[in-house]
Parts: structure tokens; sequence; C-alpha cells
């Protein structure tokens, strides 16, 4: 589950900021998030969430937010598997509110242009190379045939051999959901891999392979596919600025006592 759940706090803070917000059920007052595009029948972990609640609801009830044990499973599962580790800010609240339209806005599609991306994250107040940083964060999990179909069939910077690899598990029609590493050498260890992937035009999604492809990020996936420590610390400080996204503080929003559901 480790990409899953660091997957759940980016998509969670991309959206009205860190207030775990993609955690709220749809109800007459509330579109989910849940069902937005790039949510839907992708997102997961939210039971992960769900269990750690319950258990801390246990010992302190009423204390800890759904938006901090977010926060805190994603450092959990990159120190799971190897990956960075890095002491968590908490004291965030849960939303009252979740916007189904700004998930299907706001977060970064695999079609994306460098330029878009670099926008995107910019008006969340990450640098390119926070960018850059946290894409390295598909060393770990898996994507869907529909993502990287288009890439696989018709793209011109993409490896040969490393296409037609993967066409054999995503034909041209049907198998829309089935997977593929995003890394292919080590799918489930967070290491640089992922970098040295791109230098080889081995990038699976059009969003990952556009940081090394003749523009202004090509030396960031450079210095990392060399760098593996630098990797690793630009990581972390690019998930603790993305963990501090307009977060709630002081009396706004609510602890929730169920993660999906307001109190």
């Amino acid at each position: 589950m480790a990409a899953s759940l660091i997957r759940l706090h980016f998509h969670d803070c991309f959206v009205q900021g860190c207030d775990a917000s993609i955690l709220l059920d749809e109800t007459s007052s509330i579109q989910s998030e849940k069902t937005a595009g790039p949510n839907n029948n992708s997102v997961r972990g939210y039971e992960v969430i769900d269990k750690a609640k319950s258990e801390v609801e246990k010992i302190c009830p009423g204390i800890v937010s759904c938006a901090d044990i977010i926060a805190v499973a994603a450092r959990d599962a990159s120190a799971y598997v190897g990956g960075p580790s890095w002491a968590v800010k908490l004291g965030r609240r849960d939303s009252t509110t979740a916007s189904r339209d700004l998930a299907n806005t706001d977060l970064p599609a695999f079609t994306d242009s460098l330029d878009t991306l670099i926008s995107g994250f910019q008006k969340k107040g990450l640098t390119a190379r926070d960018m850059v940083a946290l894409s390295g964060s598909h060393t770990l999990g898996q994507a869907q045939c529909f993502t990287f179909r288009d890439r696989i069939y018709s793209a011109s910077n993409i490896d040969a051999g490393f296409a037609s690899t993967r066409k054999r598990r995503c034909p041209l029609t049907g198998g829309q959901a089935n997977l593929a590493p995003l890394d292919l050498v080590t799918p489930n260890s967070f290491d640089n891999n992922y970098f040295k992937n791109l230098m080889r035009n081995k990038g699976l999604l059009h969003s990952d392979q556009v940081l090394f492809n003749g523009g202004s990020t090509d030396s960031i996936v450079t210095e990392y596919s060399r760098n593996p420590a630098k990797f690793s610390s630009d990581f972390a400080s690019a998930m603790i600025k993305m963990g501090n996204i307009h977060p709630l503080t002081g009396s706004a929003g609510q602890i929730r006592r169920i993660c999906s559901a307001l109190n």
C-alpha cells in the first residue's frame, strides 16, 4: 500500500489543502472527491486510514485529525519501503467540506505537459525541483493501462523494447485497468531508478517522460539519477512543504470522529 498512501496525502493536499477532504463520502450536501476523475477507481488506502483512526480514537478520542493521520501514514509508507523519513508537523484539522470540482481541476493529469505540471505545482507553493522530487514517488506503485496506452502506442520518445513489453498487458482496446509498474526495475522499493529510467526513455506516463525530454527539468533528473541521497533529501523536504499546504488550524474545521463523515 506504500504508493497508495503517499498518493492519498498528495491528492488530499492539492484539493483545499491537507484537510482530509478526500475522505468524505457523498451526502446531500457534500460532493465527494472520491468520484472525481483523478480519484475514481484509482485512489485507495481509505480503510488503512480508517483503521488507524479507530485505534487512535480508543486511546485519545477527539484529538488527532484524519488529515494528520494521512500525513503520518505517507511518511511511514516511505520509510517502510526504504525511502526517507521526515518529521511530520501536526495540528491539521479536518474540513467540513469537499470539492469534486477542485479535484478535477487542481490534480495533475497523466497527459500534462511540463509547463502545465510546473505551473500546477507553483500554484500550490511548490517549485519545479519540488515537482520533480515528488514525481520520484513513481519509484513505487502501478498505473492502469488507459493512463499509458497512448504513450506506448504512439509516442516517439519511448524506448522500443520498453514499449513492446508494456503492450503485452495493455492492448489497443480493452484491458483498461491492467496494471504496470511505474518503475520497471524495482517497483516495490524506494530508490532513484525512476530517474535512470527517464534518461533511457522508459518513463511509463507521458507526465513522467516530460521531466526528461529536452526541457528545463532535464538537469534535475540527471542530478537525481547520479545522486540518490540528494533525491532522498529533496523528496523529504518537498513532502514537508506539500504537507503544509493550507492546513486548517485553531478553531477552523473540526476533528472528525469518523474520517468519511462530518461530526
